[in-house]
């Protein structure tokens, strides 16, 4: 069956899911585009990918995975003020770690200059562009607002011989920032505020991080996008939509450009597939509760120091998601789950949680690690003795195998795992009381040991042999509670992470407003942690049992100690396990 005949099969039994899926799936099979689909993935390198990010990332390489068709990356660098080759470095790599690799060499819009800017004197030619002296500030003024009209610019009347000169002195680099620019002669009163004299072409003297300093003239993202597009020959141009409104400006360039000369600069590299003209669709982008995706306030926060760089923890970019432990799959699971939609709305932050406790739950191994150590001595259980016990490494994957948990006279628990004056409903150690040991004994706590300041030091507990497996005899223990034996345990490093934001759909308006919004209790580090031994030998994903998904941060600098990343609480509710 070929593509068109699996398209009408796909569109007959709804087997093509999402607007976007149907509408490619009937341009198949009409025969649009020659039976191709082809995308691209073009973000600007001025910072980190976010999660948002993933979603148009998983759409537009899997719609060309689903369809047999190609995804390029393209960098969307037109503004050397703001972007490096550390954020295209990261990139790559963000978009590699999530398991997408794409069509062909990576691309620049920077590779198109020379491209764009012969393009850009065939419309001053055609009188469908002309250099203006207006600055950036009365530009702004002069388009007038969404009831009023814009203004003419003095200069939209400059004949196309003079504008063609001045633009050739513009590339020559005679002119100061902001002294000219070049605008599309579109119309100044149209409703759409995009369509009133773009501009096209702004005067920034500055290197750039793939051209150095070969043009001090640079064009603008909407008049880039486009053609870079139609070089590549893409059939399917995904956008978000805060472009729709972009998108009969980005339909006017392609239509004013002659076609010829477009097919013959294209850069497919495929003479069997005809040239046609690229299409723009705008989806809703991604919203998270709890979460602000805007770059602009995420830079804020990093150049602010208020999270440790973009790779931190806390942030929704996929830097930092990677070393809190988020999985790809998982955010991908995600991005299925969520959907492709015309109208935008919120999602609900517990639903990644729930895609990445699904995912760790499944793939994550176990062991056992306390996070506030509290002594206890076993006085029966000889000091010469080590008995080694065989845990599973993960309940509900045996083929995973055991692992080794000594056990010895000395253990850390977790001082919250016991209480002299216990609150109702209290499973865990007390005074007098009973509990099992996680895989071992049950023991008992008949003496607490204080130091000279009153607070508890140790405790003394004897151990009920005939218990390894099995329940005691005569009588019922309900708790169960984690431990390590105190003289094998590996000190680490816990850092636990919390939301960034307090409250549930933050949209500052300014960066003060997104420092005010900051959680407080986002981060927490724990020192002198214990954990098992085994676990610094195994994987770096872990549920550490009853405490929560944990990753171990090889790029974190601990005090000597192997650090730990809390990846997510073991329930769904926020704040539940602490």
């Amino acid at each position: 069956m070929n593509d068109s005949s699996q398209a009408a099969a796909a569109l007959a039994t709804g087997e093509a899911s999402g607007f976007i899926r149907q509408m490619i799936a009937r341009d198949l099979a009409r025969g649009k585009h020659a039976g191709r689909v082809h995308t691209r993935f073009p973000p600007e390198p001025n910072g980190h990918l976010h999660i948002g990010h993933a979603k148009s990332i998983c759409l537009n390489f899997g719609i060309a995975e689903e369809y047999g068709g190609h995804c390029n990356l393209r960098f969307d660098d037109t503004n050397p003020l703001k972007e490096s080759q550390e954020f295209v470095d990261a990139i790559k790599q963000s978009i590699r770690w999530l398991g997408f690799r794409w069509h062909g060499e990576v691309r620049y819009s920077s590779s198109y200059f020379a491209q764009l800017h012969e393009f850009a004197r065939q419309l001053i030619g055609k009188g469908k562009a002309y250099v203006c002296a207006l600055s950036p500030e009365q530009i702004r003024e002069y388009r007038g607002s969404l009831t009023e009209p814009g203004t003419p610019s003095p200069w939209r009347d400059r004949e196309a011989r003079e504008s063609l000169a001045l633009f050739e002195r513009m590339r020559a680099g005679e002119f100061a920032d902001g002294a000219l620019s070049l605008r599309a002669r579109i119309d100044m009163a149209s409703p759409n505020i995009n369509m009133r004299d773009p501009v096209l072409y702004r005067i920034r003297h500055a290197a750039h991080h793939q051209t150095g300093t070969q043009w001090p003239i640079y064009p603008t993202y909407d008049y880039t996008h486009c053609i870079s597009d139609a070089l590549e020959n893409i059939t399917h141009s995904l956008c978000t939509l805060e472009f729709e409104d972009h998108r009969p400006l980005y339909d006017w360039i392609l239509a004013n450009l002659d076609l010829d000369s477009l097919s013959e600069a294209s850069s497919l590299g495929d003479s069997a597939a005809p040239f046609v003209l690229p299409e723009q669709t705008e989806f809703a982008k991604l919203r998270l509760s709890y979460t602000l995706l805007g770059k602009r306030f995420l830079r804020a926060l990093v150049e602010g120091g208020k999270v440790d760089g973009w790779d931190d923890p806390r942030m929704p970019t996929l830097a930092g998601m990677r070393r809190r432990g988020y999985t790809p799959g998982a955010i991908r699971n995600f991005c299925e789950a969520v959907g492709v939609a015309r109208a935008e709305s919120v999602v609900d932050i517990a639903m990644l949680e729930h895609a990445i406790r699904e995912d760790l739950d499944h793939n994550a191994p176990r062991a056992m690690c306390v996070l506030r150590p509290l002594k206890v001595v076993l006085d029966n259980f000889p000091a010469e003795r080590r008995q080694v016990l065989r845990l599973a490494r993960h309940p509900k994957r045996p083929e995973l195998g055991e692992r080794e948990v000594p056990l010895t006279r000395e253990l850390w628990i977790e001082s919250d795992d016991f209480s002299e004056s216990p609150p109702a409903g209290f499973k865990r150690l007390v005074a007098g009381g009973e509990v099992r040991l996680r895989g071992a004994y049950v023991i008992r706590c008949h003496e607490v040991l204080r130091d000279e300041s009153g607070g508890i030091r140790e405790l003394r507990c004897c151990v009920d042999f005939d218990t390894l497996g099995k329940r005691p005899e005569g009588r019922k223990v309900k708790g169960v509670i984690h431990w390590v034996a105190a003289d094998e345990a590996k000190p680490v490093e816990l850092r636990l992470y919390d939301r960034l934001f307090l409250h549930e759909n933050p949209a500052p308006k300014s960066v003060a407003e997104v420092f005010g919004e900051l959680n407080p209790d986002s981060f927490e580090r724990l020192e002198n942690c214990m954990l098992e031994p085994a676990a610094l030998d195994g994987g770096e994903h872990f549920q550490f049992e009853r405490v929560g998904y944990f990753v171990r941060d090889r790029a974190a600098v601990g005090n000597g100690a192997a650090v730990f990343n809390r990846t997510i609480h073991l329930r769904d509710s926020w704040g539940a396990v602490r």
